[in-house]
């Protein structure tokens, strides 16, 4: 399973200049508290909610993870 960049999702929001209570209300969540615990990963995004999230930070999805290269030893 990939891992989602929440670091990523953190700037791309601020370099919009998006409120964390604009991504709740957007997301549909309750409060900006709620989307703060997804942010920080204390929660998990969901798949379904990779669209709309995407859409919100005008990204692609492949943006949200992290990209694991291995290293090759060159002897």
């Amino acid at each position: 399973m990939k891992e989602l960049n929440l670091e990523y999702i953190r700037s791309r929001r601020n370099q919009l200049g998006l409120s964390q209570m604009k991504m709740a209300e957007t997301l549909g969540f309750k409060n900006s508290s709620t989307y703060l615990k997804y942010e920080r990963g204390i929660y998990s995004f969901k798949a379904e909610q990779l669209p709309l999230l995407a859409k919100i930070l005008n990204c692609d999805i492949s943006d949200f993870f992290i990209l694991n290269v291995a290293k090759i030893e060159i002897y």
